[in-house]
């Protein structure tokens, strides 16, 4: 029978170490599909204005009540691979466009469930993916083409667009003021070059700050420290402030090398510590000299150097973040200054009012009335800490969406019109493929149409009934038609005022197409283990095999390879 040959042949080959797992072809892609359908699910329920919220706990014990898609994300902990892909794409359309992070997945979710279908009437993946490559292009084409040009600094329509943004947050009710300050605040500090804007959000600082209700939240023409004034001595408030912003310290610094002052009578001492306060009072002289009345200090302030400053009648405030000594150049003009020889009354920064109010049970400074800020200040409030957070993530997302309409002022109605419209005109351009790949172009369009049925399964209507008639009213060419949400009907996006940044909705065509193509492509998941005795739980995705069976050369060492088994002769 030639049996050496076969025994060669049969030899097991360890690759993997010991507990070390492998899921291949159609197995290993229902499970990188069933994972990421889950994450779709979990988001599934909060997308739109009827979006539901959800309540996360963590290892701490800490609690986030949001319904912000990527928040959700990014609070529970996945482990599984594959939902990892999804979490990510949540994560950079937050960094990306700020909104829509939720319908970035819940496509994903849907583009895989599409592809499930055909794979198992045994289409091949790659050509599911290149059908699904080619409809994301042509469904970003057609985005692109019903989009509306608007002026950049429209007011009007920025309002709308933070306020459908808040729409499907907890600041519902309070968004047209919300809307208001912020799209005040993303005006103010947009630089214009040539026919563009730049916009940095991070030039608005963001305070939030438990108690009041959610109306109580402003707009600061400047920047609020959450540092108190140093000094009891010192005013609590000047009008006409001028403002030096030093980030040394007004204190003696210890040498750098190792020194010892031998010191033998009381006078000595006592010139000593004279010529340490002569040093400090001339620091001070420098500050005042320059005509300063507020100094906001990024370092430590000597206690004398606070005595002399008080005395003078000047402001300090020490120990400012960087960051926050940054937003003060930009909001009052001034110039950070390193050196105190270098302070002149040119350096100086304006403000109508420095002054410390106490907010709460904490006294924090405020730096308002600057004439044209390039940095301002939204003070948050809300009736209990989970609502500011909720609130500071829905002014986040507010923010984001206004800074892309004025970088890139193109808009589309929401409410689920643009996807049913690119959908609509997928399924048509979808007949012009040949061969399988025209299946995948078309479960792309249904996926698309998933958005538009999820806000209306969210809203309570049939979403069967829906949209069928949304389908009829689009072959029509009403390209505005969505589900408007809140009333429960479809109706005419645009004059509900429902509109939103065009960069948002390409961005989550794109991010989800390529999430679902990266996860399709993947026929093998290869999973090592590092500890040498296998993964708590028995052996991960094995099943769980009992320890004494060793798995996959895991046998004692005195057992030599198979060869030193006694009674299997035969089985060879």
């Amino acid at each position: 029978m030639g049996m050496q040959a076969t025994s060669k042949g049969n030899m097991p080959v360890v690759l993997l170490k010991e507990g070390g797992s492998e899921t291949k072809g159609r197995e290993a892609q229902k499970n990188n599909v069933a994972a990421a359908k889950i994450i779709a699910e979990i988001v599934h329920s909060s997308l739109g204005p009827r979006g539901m919220d959800k309540m996360l706990v963590d290892s701490l014990g800490d609690v986030t009540i949001t319904n912000d898609g990527a928040t959700i994300l990014k609070e529970i902990d996945v482990q599984h691979p594959a939902a990892k892909m999804l979490v990510e794409i949540s994560k950079t359309t937050d960094n990306e466009v700020g909104d829509g992070t939720t319908s970035a997945v819940v496509l994903a979710g849907a583009l895989l469930s599409q592809a499930e279908s055909l794979i198992d009437q045994d289409v091949h993946p790659t050509i599911i993916v290149d059908g699904y490559r080619k409809a994301s292009r042509k469904a970003k084409e057609y985005l692109e083409s019903i989009a509306d040009t608007i002026s950049a600094n429209d007011k009007n329509i920025l309002n709308k667009v933070a306020k459908t943004s808040m729409q499907t947050k907890l600041v519902r009710k309070d968004s047209n003021q919300l809307a208001d300050i912020i799209v005040k605040s993303v005006l103010a500090i947009s630089e214009k070059n040539d026919d563009s804007y730049d916009v940095d959000i991070d030039d608005i600082k963001v305070e939030k700050k438990a108690g009041g209700s959610i109306k109580d939240s402003m707009i600061i023409q400047g920047i609020v420290l959450d540092k108190e004034i140093v000094h009891g001595g010192m005013p609590r408030s000047i009008s006409d402030a001028k403002i030096a912003l030093i980030n040394t310290a007004l204190e003696i610094s210890k040498t750098e090398t190792d020194a010892k002052i031998n010191i033998s009578n009381p006078q000595q001492l006592k010139s000593f510590l004279d010529e340490e306060n002569r040093m400090l009072k001339t620091m001070v002289d420098k500050v005042i000299g320059s005509g300063a009345n507020v100094v906001l200090c990024q370092k430590g302030l000597d206690d004398m150097a606070q005595h002399y400053l008080a005395k003078a009648g000047i402001i300090a405030v020490r120990r400012i973040k960087e960051s926050d000594l940054t937003k003060l150049a930009k909001a009052t003009g001034a110039r950070i200054v390193t050196n105190l020889d270098d302070l002149f009354e040119k350096d100086l920064g304006i403000a109508e009012l420095v002054e410390e109010r106490k907010i709460e049970e904490d006294k924090w400074v405020f730096v308002e009335g600057c004439k044209h800020p390039k940095a301002v200040t939204l003070l948050l409030r809300g009736g209990s800490q989970r609502v500011v957070d909720e609130v500071e993530r829905s002014v986040h997302d507010a923010l984001m969406v206004v800074k892309d309409v004025i970088e890139k002022p193109e808009v589309v109605a929401g409410g689920g019109a643009p996807e049913t419209y690119a959908a609509t005109k997928i399924k048509g351009w979808a007949k012009s493929l040949e061969g399988r790949e025209q299946l995948a172009a078309e479960k792309f369009a249904d996926a698309l149409e998933e958005i538009p049925i999820t806000l209306a399964e969210n809203a309570g209507m049939d979403p069967i009934d829906t949209l069928t008639v949304l389908r009829s009213k689009q072959q029509k060419g009403d390209k505005w038609t969505g589900i408007d949400v809140m009333k429960a009907k479809i109706a005419n996006m645009k004059s509900s005022d429902i509109i939103e940044p065009l960069a948002v909705k390409l961005q989550i065509v794109s991010a989800a197409a390529e999430a679902a193509c990266m996860i399709l492509r993947i026929d093998d998941v290869i999973a090592t283990q590092k500890s040498p005795g296998g993964p708590p739980g028995g052996g991960g995705e094995m099943g769980g095999m009992p320890p004494d069976m060793g798995g996959m050369g895991g046998m004692p060492p005195g057992m030599g390879g198979m060869g030193g088994m006694p009674d299997m002769g035969g089985m060879m």
